[in-house]
C-alpha cells in the first residue's frame, strides 16, 4: 500500500505539469474528415506536428477507407510515407503501382508525381513526413476505373 500512495504521490504531479507544459497532440485522434477535393471515398487527417524553423517537416496522420483514392500530385518537397495499419497502393508516375502495407516505408522524391490511396480491401493509415512551405500540386483526377484496374491487377500478385 505505502508502494502504491508513493507511486501516486510521485507521478501525479507530473502528469499535471507535463499536461500544462507541454503542446501534446494525440496519435490516436481521428482527426478531421478531409474534405472530398482531390479523392474519392472517405479520409481523415490528423495533422501530428507542423514544420516551423527548428523543425523543417511535418507529420499528418492520413486514414483513407477502403476503397478510397487519393488524385495525382506532387510535393515541392521529399516526402516519407510510413504505413501503420492497412494495405493501399501507391504509384510514381511512368511506373508500375505497387501494393504498400503496415511496416512498409515509402520515400517520394520532391516534384515526383504520385498517388497513394486504401486497398480495395483494407482502411489504410500511414504517416505522412514532409518538408517545404509550398502546399501540395494536384495534376490529375484519379479515376474509378484506373483504380480498379490498379486494384485487379495487384490482387493477382
Amino acid at each position: 500500500m505505502k508502494k502504491i500512495i508513493y507511486f501516486l504521490f510521485l507521478s501525479v504531479p507530473m502528469i499535471v505539469f507535463s499536461q500544462s507544459e507541454y503542446e501534446i497532440t494525440s496519435y490516436n485522434d481521428k482527426g478531421i474528415r478531409a474534405p472530398n477535393t482531390h479523392y474519392i471515398g472517405d479520409a481523415w487527417l490528423n495533422s501530428l506536428l507542423q514544420s516551423d524553423q527548428e523543425l523543417p517537416y511535418g507529420i499528418t496522420k492520413a486514414t483513407f477507407r477502403a476503397n478510397s483514392t487519393l488524385d495525382w500530385h506532387f510535393h515541392s518537397s521529399a516526402q516519407v510515407l510510413i504505413i501503420v495499419k492497412g494495405e493501399g497502393y501507391y504509384q510514381e508516375r511512368g511506373k508500375k503501382p505497387i501494393r504498400m502495407k503496415t511496416g512498409d516505408i515509402i520515400k517520394c522524391d520532391k516534384e515526383t508525381e504520385h498517388w497513394h490511396a486504401s486497398s480495395k480491401e483494407e482502411d489504410v493509415t500511414y504517416l505522412a513526413l514532409y518538408g517545404g512551405t509550398q502546399p501540395t500540386t494536384w495534376t490529375e483526377v484519379l479515376t474509378q476505373e484506373y483504380y480498379d484496374t490498379v486494384a485487379n491487377e495487384l490482387k493477382k500478385e
